[in-house]
């Protein structure tokens, strides 16, 4: 497809996003508008592989389109591999947050979240994992009066059950994705599966409620107290108060801390929270939701669970001598037991010549 490169509008560590129109259309033909994701051929792996994936995955209307990609000269020589993609005239979630400065209100966060749903249960559906859910890769499309939102952002996805490459590690650790949108088992366990999708769509539905990240907006100051708060003990992002109580319950569904308990996709988008004739604050839809049959033998709450069944990481105690601050230090209670190999991994994803956090965000907007 011939195009024709308009203004920047983004850019990442690595590639920049550019408008494009049609080869041989004229500003008063009104031609579709794109996006075209561009960076140096010789560092476009992510980028491709972000191309495949959405190849793979086909059309979904609850996906980000992709229309091609190409190789091309620039200008001194340079080579561009650059994938042509749907124009979100919105920009992101986060940024359409930010700019109008208040937490979105119920009936906007249940649409949202039904769309963002029904893109991971089809994405689910192919077997693959997105790995980087937030409000930042969901782009939103105005669409009349009302705002529809899609998935963006496929350079981490990888197929469910495939073991990560070694050479996504950092320190010796795979980490993959937003650190305040990890799950307890992909940082216990290096564990980047559907269910890691579910908790991060959590941690966005908490942040359209409250207008604030999950975890708080100092999640990031201190990377190795943030990895403990999610892989070690009971500890959830906060459930937004103002919320009704089905979208309280939702977001519990979402934020199991057992992957195996948590809900899926498909679960999900047949909670009352989610029910277009929903009414706010009927705990008996809350509860009637816990009996809907889903198909799926796979247990989802802790009536389930008849013998427990532990996780795949092995319990220990702590040893003396902890280097936690005194902020960090655990008590005697039987949560003070933690998995060695977890709290070896949150320690090698937190240290000091891992992964600069700060950094971690995606696309600064410069439109």
């Amino acid at each position: 497809m011939g195009w024709v490169r308009g203004r920047e509008i983004g850019h990442g560590g690595f590639a920049t996003i550019h408008l494009a129109t049609p080869a041989g259309t004229r500003p008063s033909d009104h031609p579709p508008l794109m996006a075209v994701k561009s960076c140096d051929a010789a560092l476009s792996s992510s980028l491709r592989h972000e191309r495949q994936v959405l190849r793979e995955l086909g059309d979904c209307p609850r996906i980000v389109r992709c229309f091609g990609d190409l190789l091309m000269a620039e200008r001194g020589g340079e080579e561009l591999y650059s994938v042509l993609l749907e124009y979100a005239g919105g920009g992101s979630l986060g940024n359409s947050m930010k700019s109008r400065g208040n937490p979105l209100s119920e009936p906007e966060i249940r649409r949202h979240a039904r769309s963002i749903l029904e893109g991971l249960e089809f994405v689910h559906s192919k077997g693959f994992v997105h790995c980087d859910v937030k409000l930042q890769n969901i782009l939103v499309f105005p669409s009349g009066g009302d705002e529809e939102v899609k998935i963006a952002d496929f350079g981490l996805a990888k197929r469910a059950g495939e073991r990560l490459s070694k050479g996504g590690k950092q320190g010796g650790f795979e980490w993959r994705g937003t650190p305040r949108y990890m799950a307890p088992e992909s940082v216990n366990c290096n564990e980047y599966e559907p269910p890691s999708d579910i908790w991060a769509l959590g941690c966005a539905v908490v942040e359209m409620a409250t207008g604030r990240p999950a975890w708080g907006s100092r999640a990031v100051s201190n990377a190795y107290a943030l990895m403990i708060r999610i892989g070690v003990g009971d500890e959830i992002p906060e459930i937004p108060e103002g919320l009704s109580e089905q979208g309280k319950d939702f977001l519990m569904k979402c934020l199991a801390k057992n992957p195996k308990k948590r809900w899926t996709a498909r679960m999900l988008l047949k909670h009352p929270f989610l029910a277009v004739d929903c009414v706010n604050n009927d705990e008996e839809a809350v509860r009637d939701c816990g009996a809907v049959e889903f198909g799926d033998s796979s247990p989802r709450c802790h009536f389930d669970f008849q013998d427990w069944v532990s996780m795949q990481c092995s319990r220990t105690s702590w040893e003396s001598g902890s280097s936690l601050s005194p902020s960090l230090e655990m008590d005697s209670n039987p949560l003070s037991t933690v998995s060695s190999s977890a709290m070896d991994r949150i320690w090698g994803l937190a240290r000091q010549e891992g992964p600069n956090w700060e950094d971690s965000e995606d696309w600064v907007m410069v439109r």
